[in-house]
């Protein structure tokens, strides 16, 4: 059984989007994409430094674009279930059937602008803690005011809040945590900082036209599968504000009976974590075009079809 999933921000790296853009119509693709959300998306994906793909309103529909575009030069692939990191939802929500991607890409920029600004209240964070156990690690995060705002599994759990907090943190390490990396976000993600953004996405959502999902769609709420559409993107929106439970998520691809996980650009933080967490299972990371043909033979062995 495969598992296809999309990674959320932080994932972006300078220039990823380039050599995608060499597949036959992907640059009118994502020319299209642009143009209906006001965004040069070829531009911050093949051009622009790491800064400027930091920037909240930048990197969400970025990653969203290149998720799709890497998913899309498969062909048809039908997974036994789908799911996605954060904003990475988004990206499922289309591959599943949800959204399509218009919709999804004219969300993820009022997501991402929303977010944005309700960042630039407080000088916020995330930093990602390597090792120990969340039974400590989190009620330690909480005594010094932090939210764990992903509970990624694997032994990885990633803060967030103010910078004072975070520099608190990286001087006062829960026990058993071997180190605390800063990430490359802009803002406390899936906290309280967030709450002003789930009235904007509320709003947007609102004018949206949401199918049931055509496959399993697992949520980061609580890593539970949802078959209603309109429930889908109700998650979407509260998502943005409460904690990413990915721990779950990969209970219950166990539960189902995953035997793959195929991650679309930019791959390679979801395979990570599942490589620790779910032994036995065969992973495989889309970085670049190259990596298409061992996905498809990935696909062939374990989804219930592939059509080019």
């Amino acid at each position: 059984m495969l598992v296809l999933v999309a990674p959320g921000q932080g994932a972006q790296t300078p220039g990823f989007l380039t050599p995608w853009l060499d597949l036959p119509g992907a640059a009118d693709r994502v020319a299209a994409w642009s143009d209906a959300i006001g965004l040069d998306l070829a531009h911050y994906g093949t051009q622009a430094d790491a800064d400027a793909i930091r920037n909240t309103a930048v990197a969400q529909p970025l990653l969203v674009a290149a998720g799709l575009l890497s998913a899309s030069a498969l062909g048809a692939v039908f997974p036994g279930a789908v799911a996605g990191h954060s904003v990475g939802e988004i990206t499922a929500a289309v591959l599943a059937g949800v959204l399509d991607d218009t919709a999804a890409l004219a969300l993820v920029r009022k997501r991402g602008l929303a977010m944005a600004e309700a960042a630039a209240v407080t000088e916020t964070g995330m930093s990602a803690l390597l090792g120990g156990d969340p039974e400590v690690t989190i009620p330690h995060l909480e005594k010094l005011g932090l939210t764990p705002a992903n509970v990624n599994g694997a032994g990885q759990v990633v803060a967030a809040g103010t910078l004072e907090e975070l520099a608190a943190l990286a001087d006062n390490k829960p026990e058993g945590v071997r180190r605390v990396v800063a990430l490359k976000v802009a803002g406390a993600f899936h906290t309280h900082h967030m709450t002003p953004a789930v009235d904007v996405l509320a709003r947007a959502a609102a004018e949206l036209s949401p199918a049931d999902p055509t496959v399993t769609y697992v949520s980061n709420k609580d890593g539970q599968a949802v078959a209603a559409g309109s429930e889908v993107l109700a998650r979407l929106v509260g998502q943005v504000a409460n904690p990413v439970r990915w721990d779950l998520c990969m209970e219950t691809f166990a539960e189902l009976g995953v035997t793959a996980l195929l991650e679309v650009c930019p791959g390679g933080t979801l395979t990570g974590l599942a490589k620790r967490a779910l032994p036995g299972v065969q992973t495989l990371a889309l970085k670049t075009p190259d990596d298409l043909e061992a996905a498809r033979e990935l696909i062939a062995e374990h989804a219930s079809g592939l059509s080019a």
